[in-house]
């Protein structure tokens, strides 16, 4: 129970967990110590220093009752009381009770100290930081006494506790620099990371510790990797293509020019051929000429329905939700080739389509749903991966590759998102394809 409440009140960012860490155990060092130097040695030299006062007080009291009258006693008592540097008057009635600060520890100390050591006290004064007056009873009327608060406590005592919170704040705030320098690289090694991740490449150098550099270079190798295996995948594919095409074409054109009654048939299968050519290069290209750019997508995805529509297809765009957060760093030929094989996926297998729009804090979701047969829940998962067609929702007769979904899948996790499958209020299948901001 207690875990999880620290759990969910814990900083999330590492800097803040790390500084504190650093900073945290440095705060109750501070505060032990200021208690323990308040309560036993300042209070302690407080209540040593107020008893040497009662035995001046009880030496004053002392003359001033061998005296015979109250004027003869205020006369001896300040003549005892001058070399103390005690101002004396008497008779001068006592107050009702104390009048100490609440917050003046050392005040309190010194007037439970006078009132258990010093029977005849009658009451004690402290105004502010420089005086105390204490009240003694004598035989001719309570005497009051006068003193500068230096005699009974500690001179300028705050001065330790400033001096220890001054250094450690000091401290704290050299550590807490020190610290974000350390952990800077890191957030410029998860800045190039995520930015990688969403198709986009920014100058990144390691730096920092040797931990942490090792981690920035590996990430650079690994990278570089990536680029050179996605760049030979793409040069081999696209002269793959190149070779397969012109066998292509000539046997398009030589079935074009049969009279054999089977050329229509065997025509439609090059074209068949054609088009599983031209999905198997897309998805292993990933659109990689396509460079991210500030792009306003609402125009976009209104510029991909009117193309369908021109088509003659029955597709709807509904009002966006949230408000529109301007242009969206993307990829605008790999969004648009996502919106269309969701569209095409929709209206293959339904009569109508629907696309929305909605803006998030983080995310934007654009939507795509049909009334078609839909896809089962077990088997959505098994829809994203590549080569697959379901049986229950595809027509096997019909051309494909099983690549529709796969692509789109790959252009959200492209754009740091990712593409969800559930049911449409058409009836049918309902696709999300959500992208970062």
């Amino acid at each position: 129970m207690l875990g999880a409440w620290l759990h969910d009140r814990m900083p999330r960012s590492l800097l803040s967990r790390a500084a504190l860490i650093l900073l945290l155990p440095l705060v109750i060092l501070q505060i032990a110590v200021s208690v323990a130097f308040v309560q036993r040695y300042y209070e302690a030299i407080t209540r040593q220093m107020t008893r040497t006062l009662i035995l001046e007080l009880d030496y004053l009291a002392g003359r001033a009752d061998a005296a015979p009258d109250a004027a003869a006693a205020l006369a001896a008592a300040r003549q005892a009381g001058d070399p103390l540097e005690i101002a004396l008057s008497l008779p001068d009635p006592a107050p009702p009770g104390d009048s100490v600060r609440r917050y003046d520890l050392p005040g309190r100390a010194m007037a439970t100290t006078l009132r258990e050591g010093f029977a005849r006290t009658r009451a004690v004064e402290v105004s502010g930081d420089r005086s105390v007056s204490v009240w003694v009873e004598t035989v001719h009327g309570d005497m009051r006494a006068d003193l500068s608060r230096r005699r009974i406590a500690a001179a300028a005592p705050h001065q330790l506790l400033v001096l220890t919170l001054g250094l450690g704040l000091l401290l704290m705030a050299i550590a807490y620099v020190f610290l974000r320098n350390q952990l800077r690289p890191i957030k410029r090694l998860a800045e190039a990371a995520t930015a990688y991740g969403r198709g986009r490449i920014i100058p990144f150098r390691p730096s920092g510790a040797q931990e942490v550099r090792a981690a920035g270079t590996a990430f650079l190798a690994m990278r570089n990797r990536i680029e050179r295996q996605a760049q030979a995948r793409t040069t081999m594919l696209a002269g793959v293509s190149h070779d397969l095409r012109t066998p292509l074409t000539r046997l398009k054109l030589g079935l074009s020019l049969s009279e054999d009654p089977e050329a229509p048939a065997l025509l439609r299968d090059v074209d068949d051929m054609s088009r599983m050519v031209d999905a198997f290069l897309a998805f292993a290209r990933d659109d990689a000429e396509d460079a991210p750019e500030e792009v306003p997508l609402a125009p976009l995805v209104a510029a991909v329905v009117e193309d369908h529509r021109r088509a003659g297809r029955l597709v709807d765009l509904l009002p966006p939700e949230g408000s529109d957060p301007g242009p969206v760093s993307l990829r605008p030929l790999a969004i648009r080739r996502a919106l269309d094989n969701l569209l095409a996926n929709a209206l293959a297998h339904g009569t109508r389509a629907r696309v929305g729009i909605a803006y998030g804090e983080r995310t934007v979701r654009l939507t795509v749903e049909d009334d078609g047969p839909g896809i089962p829940p077990d088997r959505r998962s098994e829809a994203l991966r590549a080569f697959v067609r379901l049986d229950a929702a595809r027509n096997l007769d019909r051309p494909g590759t099983g690549l529709g979904l796969a692509i789109v899948a790959d252009v959200a996790r492209s754009h740091g998102g990712a593409l969800r499958l559930g049911d449409s209020a058409l009836g049918g299948l309902r696709a999300d394809l959500v992208i970062a901001r």
